[in-house]
């Protein structure tokens, strides 16, 4: 069976979408406690940007358990192909 090769983030790739999501909700909740209008609509403007974040993670991480459990498919398809072959090249031997 082939060996499973797991591509990994460089350290700078993480910091810099690390920061990138700091830095975007921080400066969106600045903006929006500045916003000179009434408190109900800034709490409607956090709230939003709350559900926001919350949605987008959960949508990544569904997608994420989608694509691993086709790998998971595609390794379990493999394995038994390799079986498969394997018995039969016994057999012929």
């Amino acid at each position: 069976m082939k060996e499973q090769v797991n591509q990994s983030h460089s350290s700078a790739w993480v910091i810099q979408t690390w920061l990138s999501f700091l830095i975007s909700i921080s400066v969106t909740s600045i903006g929006i406690f500045y916003m000179p209008v009434d408190p109900w609509v800034k709490a409607f403007m956090g709230m939003g940007l709350l559900f926001s974040v919350g949605s987008t993670v959960s949508l990544t991480k569904t997608q994420r358990d989608l694509h691993e459990s086709t790998r998971m498919i595609s390794k379990l398809e493999e394995a038994k192909l390799e079986k498969i072959l394997a018995e039969h090249n016994h057999h012929t031997l």
